[in-house]
């Protein structure tokens, strides 16, 4: 699921040994044998349970912590004056980053725990909240649907997911990408709207995009079309509706609201398989798990579980602790705190760097064994 950040450079470090793999198309997923570590089925069956209350509970604080933050930075840009600037415009910048983080969680987040329809036990709540979360975020949710059912049906498979590719490079030498997670970085807002436009106007592009939106299904190109045209006339009458009645500033908030300070989203986003394996039917060796405060795991929506959802993917985002404790004897182990995990991923980093061939291999039991399997290093098996 990583679509969460527009600042993750989605290149390949060649840490297989082989040459880089250029897809040049991809192929319809056949039967993936995948290990799952065994559960009691009545525990399972427990977990998988969905609550109402529980989707209202996140839903109402995650909208409304969106709308407070969107409505503390509004007054506080209504109180600047040439009399109190010294200190209102810094706290604007302090509420407009506040409001800002939480952004990358109101799009591909938020949407892709509601496509699973495991936040409400009422289905169409699910809907429902799934295009109103997409239309703040300008969110594609009709491709995001198609492609992320294949990504979960043959997750990191080169032939067939198009959604992850790894091996995964990133970079954090460029000032662009700073300001997009730090602040506001323009470019990327115009290459959203100017995406959307292009859907709008039917006009698809991309092997994956056309993939997963094949010409040949004419009804599945028409809601396409017809959700980017709803984003684009959508948002226009707002900002025209908000610079009519002298509230422009309301533009900032809400119709690019989640274009800025993406820093959190790319700390808990990229986690998700960076380092990790491609073509192994065994969710353990290409998704990775971590563990956190409650804060991030309040705006990730307890994605930090990304093994964990792989391997029950039925199981509702508030139980993923519940279903960590029951199978972790069998699982890798999770680094806690995001500065854990990003030391982990930064010394893979510099060893893909430093020796194409490496492979990284997490240590977990093999299927259901206690002992511990191995670690794939340079020299093969240690």
């Amino acid at each position: 699921m990583n679509a969460i950040n527009p600042q993750a450079e989605r290149r390949a470090f060649r840490h297989t040994g082989s040459a880089k793999i250029k897809m040049n198309s991809f192929q319809r997923v056949s039967i993936v044998n995948w290990y799952r570590t065994p559960i009691d089925p009545d525990t399972l069956s427990d977990l998988m349970v969905r609550s109402d209350l529980r989707g209202w509970i996140q839903t109402v604080l995650h909208l409304g912590l969106f709308f407070a933050t969107a409505t503390f930075a509004y007054f506080t840009f209504l109180q600047i004056s040439m009399a109190n600037w010294y200190w209102s415009v810094p706290l604007l910048f302090v509420v407009l980053f506040l409001h800002g983080t939480i952004g990358p969680f109101m799009g591909l987040i938020a949407i892709h725990e509601l496509q699973h329809r495991t936040v409400f036990k009422t289905r169409w709540l699910n809907g429902f909240f799934e295009r109103l979360y997409a239309f703040i975020s300008w969110s594609d949710y009709i491709w995001y649907q198609e492609s992320h059912a294949i990504h979960h049906r043959a997750t990191c498979h080169r032939e067939f997911d198009g959604e992850v590719l790894l091996p995964i490079r990133f970079s954090l030498r460029r000032w662009r990408v700073w300001l997009g997670l730090l602040a506001w970085n323009p470019r990327t807002t115009w290459s959203r709207i100017k995406l959307v436009w292009h859907h709008a106007n039917g006009r698809i592009s991309g092997e994956w995009y056309q993939h997963v939106l094949p010409e040949s299904n004419k009804r599945l190109r028409s809601r396409h079309r017809s959700w980017a045209r709803i984003l684009l006339v959508g948002h226009s009458l707002l900002a025209i509706t908000f610079i009519v009645t002298g509230n422009w500033f309301l533009i900032v908030v809400l119709t690019f609201g989640t274009f800025y300070c993406g820093w959190l989203g790319f700390l808990c986003g990229l986690p998700q398989h960076y380092g990790l394996n491609s073509d192994i039917p065994d969710f353990r060796a290409n998704t990775r798990t971590f563990t956190c405060s409650w804060l991030p795991a309040f705006y990730y929506w307890n994605m930090q579980f990304h093994l964990e959802h792989h391997m029950y993917p039925a199981v509702p985002f508030f139980n993923l602790p519940k279903l960590r404790r029951a199978i972790e004897h069998d699982l890798p182990t999770a680094p806690h705190g995001l500065r854990a995990t990003w030391q982990e991923m930064l010394e893979l980093r510099q060893k893909f760097l430093a020796d194409p061939n490496f492979v990284y291999m997490p240590v977990y039991p093999i299927h259901g064994q206690k002992e511990k399997t191995r670690r794939v290093g340079t020299k093969g098996v240690v």
